[in-house]
């Protein structure tokens, strides 16, 4: 059993510093502990491959699910501007709001519920910011891992130790007993952050490349030259348009100008050829001013300004495409009237560059060329819509407004009401945590908040193969006598005095938090502090108040909790990233705990 022990320590060890060199994916690494501790026969292949029916893993997924539809429900982005406003785009500002806020949740509710709420608002906040959402990811992990640290219910490892007093016939803790140490160390983490801790965050990430890569709404209008060629009109009810569809209308073709979207009843709507058109539509079209002012005096419409409303209204639903005629393309020599362009893809064509050069000239009735670059309008489900064609030509430029659009956002209140009752089952609960986020992941498909595809592709996988590889670790440590070694060294501590005792009950439970569950190590830990309390003839109270903070500073590695698993993979995080953050902060709590526990709870 000794050899099993040091194999499994000695596997530990060399995955800690593959993690750490970045020589090999974390999820390559964790694929690689399964197959070691099987070939090596520690464990047995269910055993080794029960990582991958973990509910925990499970329960991973469905929050990713969870979290993917309050982004396209606008849910997130309604979140985020309300931040805004609050906090401005300043990182400091939006770094302290966003942990007091998902601190303060975390002690009433689930923190990995509150975290996979709040990905998509800092993702969009991030963007917002013309930031990297790393910036923002990491420091919410922690906030909801300190938020467990405010209140009874706000982790299990409060729980268990609280569990432990009541079975051994002593006053349990009340519901806010653990909140003054919680805050404190709460109050610590965020200073921490604003200062040290943003220093140790990456700059700049994959994800935050690409978002630069992509060209703004404002960027394609520049490229064809139509800045000034936006307008807003108000239809009437003496319009001749008024009850006429947009291809009986026919305005393209008499007047030269497109009809892209409408604004109606407070609604923004794309106008497709079979849009009618009614009295007190706000119609958004474009051409020339001098074209636009014959068409509205023609057909009786009054040409309004663009209010910051409007602005900020229309990029919701509207947006722009361009697109690039291939080589092979049947587009090539065809006109766009011929093609029907409108009616094939819902799409309005509002400029041509051919040689880099805008075309100026009629073109509904231009014969297209190879290497043409069309610019599109229209609405986004639309643009999502012509990124599956293929063969006649290629989509070059997305505007990265697109991803601020949220789809469905008329199931926002549906989309609130899943995930008020997944929380409230998960805080109450009612059923096991796996059970409540699969029922809600399921709820969000069944109203059509998402579909099965695009909570399939929600999933981040790297994530998931993570923390199921790494989980027969703590499996492995278990039934090798490993864990039972180390805690046979804190019950050792005691001998040395209760202020060594807390401070080797802290770092024990602290690291071994960073590898196996922080319940399952307040578990172990917790009866070890109570029987040396009681050897020690001190208060049980410090020392179990010890263990319960310690368990919650898993801050150091992605598996140590969900919650830094859940940001691991939009944050672009790698391993070192974790530990450069984590271990200073693990230190501070532990001073924090060490000088304020006593003075709460005399030994």
């Amino acid at each position: 059993m000794i050899g099993d022990t040091l194999y499994v320590f000695l596997l530990l060890a060399v995955t800690v510093a593959l993690f750490a060199s970045d020589l090999l994916r974390l999820d390559v690494v964790a694929v690689l502990v399964v197959l070691v501790l099987m070939l090596g026969g520690i464990l047995s292949p269910s055993e080794a491959l029960s990582g991958f029916g973990d509910p925990l893993v499970l329960l991973l997924a469905g929050l990713f699910v969870v979290g993917e539809a309050l982004f396209r429900t606008g849910v997130a982005f309604r979140i985020s501007n309300w931040v805004t406003r609050a906090a401005g785009t300043s990182e400091t500002r939006l770094l302290v709001l966003l942990m007091l806020v998902v601190a303060a949740l975390s002690g009433f509710m689930s923190s990995t519920g509150t975290v996979a709420i709040f990905i998509p608002v800092a993702i969009n906040l991030a963007a917002k910011a013309k930031s990297s959402p790393a910036r923002l990811l990491l420091p919410i992990s922690v906030a909801s891992l300190i938020g467990g640290m405010l209140t009874l219910i706000g982790t299990p490892p409060n729980l268990v130790v609280t569990t432990e007093l009541t079975r051994n016939n002593l006053v349990p803790f009340s519901f806010f007993s653990f909140t003054p140490i919680g805050l404190l160390i709460l109050a610590v983490g965020i200073g921490y952050m604003v200062t040290v801790g943003r220093r140790l965050l990456p700059r700049d990430t994959g994800e935050k490349k690409e978002a630069r890569s992509r060209l703004s709404l404002r960027d394609l209008t520049d490229a064809y030259r139509l800045n000034d060629q936006f307008h807003y009109l108000a239809l009437g009810a003496g319009s001749s348009l008024a009850g006429k569809t947009l291809a009986q209308a026919r305005v393209r073709t008499r007047y030269g100008v497109n009809l892209i979207g409408l604004e109606r009843n407070g609604q923004v709507m794309p106008v497709l050829p079979q849009t009618e058109l009614m009295p007190g539509d706000r119609i958004f079209a474009v051409g020339s001013p001098e074209q636009v002012k014959s068409f509205s005096q023609a057909e009786q419409l009054e040409l309004l300004s663009l209010g910051e409303r409007e602005r900020k209204l229309v990029p919701q639903e509207l947006g722009l495409v361009e697109v690039l005629i291939s080589p092979r393309s049947r587009f090539i020599g065809s006109t766009l009237s011929e093609l029907r362009f409108r009616e094939r893809f819902g799409l309005t064509v509002l400029g041509i560059l051919r040689l880099g050069q805008p075309i100026r000239e009629d073109l509904i009735n231009l014969p297209l060329a190879f290497g043409d670059s069309l610019l599109m309008g229209g609405g986004w489900r639309q643009i999502e819509l012509l990124q599956r064609e293929h063969g006649d030509f290629l989509v070059l430029t997305i505007p990265k407004e697109m991803g601020e659009v949220a789809p469905e956002r008329a199931k926002a209140p549906r989309a609130l009401a899943i995930v008020g009752g997944m929380l409230a089952l998960m805080t109450l609960n009612l059923v096991p945590s796996v059970a409540a986020v699969l029922l809600a992941a399921l709820a969000m498909v069944l109203s059509r908040c998402l579909t099965m595809k695009e909570a399939y592709d929600s999933i981040n996988w790297e994530s998931l193969v993570l923390i199921a590889g790494m989980l027969p670790m703590a499996l492995a440590l278990n039934k090798t006598g490993g864990v039972s070694l180390i805690v046979d060294q804190v019950a050792a501590l005691g001998q040395l005095g209760p202020w060594v005792l807390m401070a080797g009950l802290f770092v024990i439970t602290a690291v071994l938090s960073q590898v196996i569950s922080n319940t399952a190590a307040a578990v172990l830990l917790a009866p070890i502090a109570l029987g040396t309390a009681g050897i020690l003839e001190v208060s049980p109270y410090p020392l179990l108040m010890t263990v319960a903070i310690a368990a919650s500073t898993a801050f150091a590695t992605p598996v140590a909790s969900p919650v830094n698993t859940l940001v691991l993979g939009p944050g672009g995080y790698r391993f070192n990233d974790f530990l450069k953050l984590g271990l200073p902060l693990i230190v501070l709590s532990m001073l924090v705990t060490l000088a304020a526990v006593p003075v709460i709870f005399p030994f």
